[in-house]
């Protein structure tokens, strides 16, 4: 038998992720883009940078096809 308890988390740990502020959302998130054909992964997370107004961006890779 599996009992789920009900627990609090404490704030200096962290927060639920429907709380978190856009500052945090931003900082700590992860942007799922279809980059289309043509513009390279780097010139993608160039313009997502310039767009967001972000200093640090970066991408995991790509997967390309014919």
């Amino acid at each position: 038998m599996l009992t789920r308890l009900e627990d609090v988390t404490d704030n200096r740990y962290g927060c639920q992720p429907q709380g978190r502020p856009m500052s945090q959302r931003i900082r700590y998130g992860i942007i799922n883009l279809d980059k289309p054909a043509g513009p390279s992964s780097h010139e993608v997370v160039a313009w997502v940078k310039r767009m967001m107004k972000l200093s640090h961006a970066g991408h995991g890779g790509t997967l390309e096809t014919d």
